[in-house]
């Protein structure tokens, strides 16, 4: 049983998404300390059961590793608004949210709540390597795809970042090239309001990110077979 109060964290986020300036927020700052200490307790409790029953190597990761500064850098963005209107936590080895390694990822944003798992944004050589071990081991991508808890909540991989074209190296022909247009390999789903907010939360996104590992460890086998990349700056 839960604790910390989602409800809290998507009832101030809504009213920060309709009044995302500075006057607002400093008059409202005690909601906000109050919606971010419970956001940083459910991001221990998750980390914490990620570790116990997922991944040993995520021990340790506390969650200032793995959470974002609410503050925005707008200094060369056209959207001058302060504050982000979301929270996330992503439980990674190797670095937790500067880790280019596949993780957890859990975001709360009234209506547009998800967990995804996977790599984003990597480097260009990261990328690449990627693509070669997707391209080698097709088959074993298929089997984890294929698995009942995987087609639950996932399907395939996310689509929103493609090429229209298989990049040069690679063969256009190949049984999955849609595979290797992508520029990210993440997969993710949805989560309603009224899931996150629900007693057994915890538990479900436990259970979800059980079906993500097997597609983590596929992709984080990379670093390993073609060496480390370095890690991402977060801000």
């Amino acid at each position: 049983m839960q604790n910390y109060n989602i409800a809290h964290i998507l009832d101030f986020l809504a009213d920060l998404a309709m009044n995302n300036n500075r006057d607002w927020f400093t008059a409202n700052k005690a909601r906000y300390d109050e919606a971010h200490k419970a956001f940083l307790e459910f991001s221990a409790a998750y980390i914490a059961r990620l570790a116990d029953e997922i991944d040993p190597e995520l021990a340790g990761l506390q969650p200032k590793d793995c959470v974002w500064r609410i503050y925005r850098d707008v200094r060369f963005s056209h959207d001058k608004r302060p504050y982000k209107e979301w929270f996330g936590v992503f439980p990674a080895v190797k670095g937790g949210k500067k880790s280019l390694r596949g993780g957890y990822y859990v975001h709360f944003q009234p209506g547009h709540c998800l967990f995804a798992g996977g790599i984003w944004d990597p480097t260009p050589d990261l990328l690449k390597a990627l693509r070669k071990e997707i391209e080698a081991n097709y088959e074993e991508v298929e089997a984890i795809m294929a698995h009942p808890a995987w087609q639950k909540y996932f399907g395939d991989f996310d689509t929103d970042w493609m090429l229209k074209k298989v990049p040069a190296g690679f063969d256009p022909d190949f049984v999955h090239a849609d595979w290797l247009k992508r520029k990210m390999f993440t997969f993710s789903t949805p989560l309603t309001n009224r899931q996150v907010c629900a007693p057994d939360f915890l538990d479900c996104v436990v259970e979800i990110a059980k079906a993500a590992k097997p597609m983590n460890d596929f992709l984080n086998y990379t670093f390993e077979e073609y060496g480390e990349f370095s890690p991402r700056e977060c801000r």
